[in-house]
């Protein structure tokens, strides 16, 4: 299961980093948001889960890590969303390449500091659920403020989003719609998993 999970996490990052993708994100926002998007919540979660983990740590680091990598998530996905640093990554391929890795590291170390370990309880589970919830969260003001702006911030003119002619704004759109599809759906799917997972350990202890 693990290791299926992982060969299925590394080719879905094959598919965004190697397939049409990089073609159209550096023009597109939308197709940006598309590579962000696959990163973070399809690619880094089933990566993360395929990656063998150590016993839980101490209580205190249960608690800590979770929510350190929930803010270094936050301050990465708006830092990279600011239109000065956007068009940073529009500029080079370089600087793509620098966005694109710090998206998958700060994915990366959410979800595995999210993740129930070998004999974690209910303080390690309330904390990585309180961490997914508070990511899904941020992203979804962020996803709703990119979908509601009434002007745009990435440019002006047309865009060719896969052949399909956009304008700044309809670009700019959809992309804060994939955001909120798929981006704050899947933490939110992932918090409350592990907020289930919580409630049901004490039976499983006691019973």
């Amino acid at each position: 299961m693990r290791r299926a999970c992982l060969i299925l996490g590394l080719f879905g990052l094959a598919l965004v980093w190697l397939g049409p993708l990089p073609d159209a994100w550096r023009d597109s926002f939308s197709a940006h948001m598309l590579a962000h998007m696959g990163v973070v919540a399809i690619a880094a979660p089933l990566m993360a889960i395929g990656i063998p983990l150590g016993p839980t740590p101490d209580a205190n680091r249960t608690f800590a890590l979770p929510l350190l990598a929930s803010l270094v998530e936050l301050v990465i996905v708006w830092s990279w969303h600011a239109p000065a640093m956007r068009g940073v990554a529009q500029s080079s391929l370089l600087a793509t390449a620098i966005e694109q890795a710090t998206f998958l590291a700060a994915g990366l170390f959410l979800w595995l500091a999210c993740l129930p370990r070998r004999g974690s309880d209910t303080t390690g589970n309330a904390a990585g659920a309180f961490a997914l919830l508070l990511t899904s969260i941020h992203m979804t003001l962020l996803g709703a403020l990119l979908a509601l702006t009434p002007r745009p911030l990435y440019g002006k003119g047309e865009v060719s989003c896969f052949g399909i002619a956009l304008s700044a704004q309809q670009d700019q759109e959809l992309g804060g719609v994939i955001m909120l599809l798929v981006g704050a759906a899947v933490y939110l799917a992932g918090g409350l998993t592990l907020f289930a997972r919580m409630l049901a350990t004490p039976s499983r202890e006691t019973g």
